[in-house]
């Protein structure tokens, strides 16, 4: 017997999660969420180097849930994007591939917003949030039915639901619960992640730039505490060049990042901390099942070299949350196995294409082959002289 009722059950309140459940509440719709992880009305960590790239059809969403007004640092616009090919150490290749925004209207591709302070925005709008219940810490027991779903909550009530969300990342419990198949693409590769001050201003311009390795990119941010020009740096290695990386002091780190930006920063220092994580690309082979829903890294995940991955997780919750408001609005059914067909007809083949151009992309890139690097010189200066090409490409990085 439930102890209370809300219409949707969300397990996982990360940025994919915790927006799903505000923009649903913004909707109209009674939403539980449920996060192992304590979540705190507000907390202020230190700076740490991390960051998003959000797109601007991201954004979109962000404002319309409510957490895009509540974020405490103000997010930096992305005006400019240039790609480049070269080898380390060495001077890039004379041919380029440059994106204005000016190109295709006066909004920005994106912004750059700090892990720290979606995690702030998110954690306070949840918890004012009316029709928004919060449970965390917490672990959920979850049992499904064709008429519906009860969630037990350690330590908290029995909630009955509609529609269970799973949010809680690659290694998602409740998709192994439904025995969903996973199809998993290994890389011998790791992603760097940290923040570097420098001289010069960033202009908004982003930096994407091509290594044996993988890819390296310059990101523009705000400015923190000491450091008046500050960027994110995502950063692609082999994983043996990438443990010996991480392993550095503050100088040969700042050394090693100078090699692959360049110089037109001016110098460069390491701020915040460095992080590491194994890359790898999955899917899920199917999003659904009995009362049940995937989101983001629960159902997809790609190689971070077109820096797209949470924002195909936001795109998963703009679907999923126009099909369940549209429902209890209509006084239907939001965890119907037609709205959930409906849900992973949208969503699916939009992120097997992003998983296959990129895992394309990151075999093109992050090779030193010199015919390979020929071709995809030639392929960057045909695209920088096409504009209507162009304006697709940037279309695409702006969410559109």
């Amino acid at each position: 017997m439930a102890d209370l009722a809300v219409d949707i059950c969300v397990v996982g309140a990360g940025p994919v999660g915790g927006t799903l459940a505000c923009r649903l509440a913004a909707g109209g719709v009674r939403v539980a969420v449920i996060d192992r992880a304590a979540l705190p009305p507000m907390e202020h960590p230190d700076f740490d180097g991390r960051a998003y790239a959000v797109a601007a059809g991201s954004r979109r969403l962000l404002e319309t849930a409510g957490i895009w007004d509540a974020l405490p640092q103000a997010p930096s616009p992305i005006l400019g994007i240039r790609v480049s090919d070269g080898r380390v150490g060495q001077r890039a290749s004379s041919l380029f591939l440059h994106f204005d925004h000016q190109d295709v209207g006066n909004e920005p591709f994106g912004w750059m917003v700090e892990a720290r302070a979606l995690r702030v925005a998110l954690n306070a709008h949840m918890h004012r949030t009316p029709d928004l219940l919060v449970h965390a810490p917490a672990e959920a027991k979850v049992e499904r039915r064709a008429g519906g779903a009860v969630v037990q909550v350690s330590g908290g009530p029995a909630i009955a639901c509609r529609l269970v969300v799973a949010a809680e990342g690659r290694n998602s419990p409740l998709r192994e619960q439904a025995r969903i198949p996973v199809t998993r693409v290994p890389y011998d590769q790791r992603g760097i992640v940290s923040a570097v001050a420098h001289e010069r201003p960033h202009g908004n311009t982003a930096l994407e730039h091509f290594l044996p390795g993988g890819p390296f990119a310059q990101l523009p941010m705000g400015p923190t505490d000491g450091a008046p020009h500050v960027s994110a740096v995502v950063w692609t290695e082999r994983t043996a060049a990438a443990d010996r990386v991480i392993a550095l002091d503050d100088a040969a780190f700042g050394r090693e990042v100078a090699r692959r930006l360049g110089n037109h920063l001016g110098a460069v220092r390491p701020i915040g901390r460095r992080w590491i994580y194994p890359l790898s690309a999955m899917h899920a082979q199917r999003y659904v099942d009995t009362r049940l829903a995937l989101v983001g890294d629960a159902a997809h995940g790609i190689h971070p070299i077109a820096g797209q991955g949470l924002n195909l997780g936001f795109r998963d919750v703009m679907a999923l949350s126009d099909l369940v408001i549209a429902a209890v609005r209509a006084g239907a059914d939001p965890g119907a196995p037609a709205l959930l067909a409906q849900y992973q007809r949208r969503r699916r083949p939009d992120n097997l294409l992003m998983l296959a151009a990129t895992d394309v992309l990151d075999r093109l890139f992050s090779t030193d082959n010199p015919l390979l690097r020929a071709a995809r010189d030639v392929g960057i200066a045909g695209v920088h002289r096409m504009p209507r090409l162009k304006r697709l490409f940037m279309r695409q990085a702006m969410g559109g």
